[in-house]
């Protein structure tokens, strides 16, 4: 009968499409962070769907913690069923243990994000916006757009940068791809840029996508009324991490690092 039970849940999860996450698995062990779902049959009042906690335990209807960690989804049932059966609460209880979320598939999203941490691929949230927006969104003003995936594909490392705007722009585009268990996700710091000299407001820039030197220039409040454009120089780091002095048109992209100096004019 319990069998049956499993299988009649099991295929009421397909129509919602978490079949392929609630499917039955015996012989697993539970540990912390999997999340549950507890049925006993003809009893839907003792239904719960929940995670196990850092202690390894679940609170259920009737009989409050139960240790389950460790223990196999059959052990668990068992575990569950015998102490209805004890506490004189069901002559014959018929539990039913499904697997919503195992706590091996995790993905970890760190760096600049609202709510950095480690988070469960479950069912329906197992794309790199599903799992941002989970995680809180990036921080507003401080966060690059580009996202780092790593992680392992086929046994091989894997490496992919995202445009992180892309993705939240339209969904269901390549860039949004699906994370696999272990994957970490990294959101750096925005890049910046440094402006001084004779500008009205000097300092530390985020440097947005495609920044020129006049869109940057403007960001600052312009030259002061002793700068001159003439005097525009822009310090450089190549990849040999020499610094270069360059003098760009206004129309140039800067780069992420680029400090901007305006020296006073002489006239």
């Amino acid at each position: 009968m319990r069998e049956i039970a499993r299988w009649l849940v099991a295929a009421t999860l397909l129509g919602s499409g978490l079949a392929a996450q609630a499917a039955p698995q015996a012989d697993y062990v539970l540990g912390v962070g999997d999340l549950v779902r507890v049925t006993v049959y003809q009893n839907p009042d003792l239904t719960l769907e929940t995670r196990i906690n850092e202690g390894g335990t679940i609170s259920y209807p009737l009989l409050g913690s139960v240790k389950v960690g460790g223990l196999s989804v059959v052990a668990a049932e068992k575990k569950i069923a015998d102490g209805l059966r004890e506490g004189n609460y069901l002559k014959q209880p018929q539990v039913t243990i499904l697997l919503m979320a195992v706590k091996a598939n995790q993905v970890s999203v760190l760096g600049l994000v609202n709510k950095p941490g480690r988070y469960p691929l479950e069912a329906g949230t197992s794309k790199l916006s599903e799992v941002l927006a989970a995680a809180g969104g990036t921080v507003a003003g401080s966060a690059s757009e580009i996202v780092v995936i790593s992680g392992l594909r086929n046994g091989k490392p894997f490496r992919k940068e995202i445009d992180f705007p892309k993705v939240f722009a339209s969904m269901g585009t390549v860039d949004d791809i699906p994370l696999e268990n272990g994957d970490a996700i990294w959101v750096d710091r925005a890049p910046q840029i440094y402006i001084y000299g004779e500008v009205q407001r000097p300092g530390v820039q985020i440097l947005l996508r495609d920044t020129t030197l006049l869109q940057a220039l403007a960001s600052a409040g312009g030259l002061n009324m002793r700068g001159t454009e003439r005097g525009i120089r822009v310090h450089r780091r190549d990849e040999s991490g020499e610094v270069k002095i360059v003098q760009p048109g206004m129309n140039d992209r800067l780069q992420p690092g680029d400090v901007v100096y305006v020296r006073e004019s002489l006239f």
